[in-house]
Parts: C-alpha cells; structure tokens; sequence
C-alpha cells in the first residue's frame, strides 16, 4: 500500500499496520502541525486492535482527532521516494483516496514520487521514504 492504493510488487514494506509509508508520513505532519504527538503515541505498535489495520482509517481518526481541537485541513503534500515500482500512473488514485480520508478536494491533495538515482537504501530497492507537509487552519 502506498497512499491508500494497493500496488502489485514482488516486494513490499512490512510495518504493523498496513506499512502505507506515505499516509504515515502523512499522519505524522498533521499531528505535528496540531500539536498532538505522533502515529506512535495515538496507534502503538505494541496495540493489537491497530494490526493489519487500513492507515487510511488510521488517517481519519487523525483528522478527527484534529478537528476536536478545531483544526481543518487546508492542503497536503506528499513526496514517496523509491526507484521502483513506478508511481506516475497510480498518482490520481492515491490524491482521491487521501482527499477522501482528509474530507477534502482533490485539487488540496499533492502526491508526488522521486528517486534517488540509485544512491541509499531507496535506490538499493531496500524500501520507501515519504516526506509530507500539510497546512491547518483554525
């Protein structure tokens, strides 16, 4: 899973939840920007109730969780950094699947892919960076 889309790969990431390492990412600027600790602190890994779960529902809870103390999402960012698989053509399904979750348009939703050109633990094909950023409002 990446960005809340399923993609076939010989490989994939491995992670207590469902391993989406850029809703994680995601996750994890929100928080941040609202003042509320980590992915860690709220869905510990240590938790059985959040195994095998779907970070997408794990990302509502989140903007739930922001809301109560009155923030929206305004717009997000999301970078994936790998070599492989190739994410051009899976782009438009991850921005509508993350507007969803956020309860926000599309056009709010940046989802982008990079590499490394072969250089760390992405080029090497050994896993997937994510960076994100996001804009709240009260």
């Amino acid at each position: 899973m990446l960005c809340g889309v399923e993609i076939a790969h010989p490989q994939g990431l491995a992670g207590h939840s469902d391993a989406d390492v850029g809703v994680h990412a995601l996750m994890d600027a929100l928080l941040g920007a609202a003042g509320l600790g980590d992915i860690g602190d709220l869905f510990p890994d240590t938790d059985p109730a959040f195994a095998g779960i779907s970070s997408l529902e794990l990302l509502r809870r989140v903007v739930a969780r922001a809301g109560e103390g009155g923030w929206l999402v305004a717009n997000v960012d999301v970078t994936l950094v790998c070599e492989r698989p190739r994410l051009a053509g899976y782009r438009p399904a991850m921005r509508e699947g993350l507007a969803s979750a956020l309860g926000v348009a599309s056009d709010a939703v940046s989802v982008k892919a990079t590499t490394t050109e072969g250089m760390g633990f992405e080029g090497r094909g050994e896993g997937v960076a994510a960076h994100a950023v996001c804009l709240l409002t009260r």
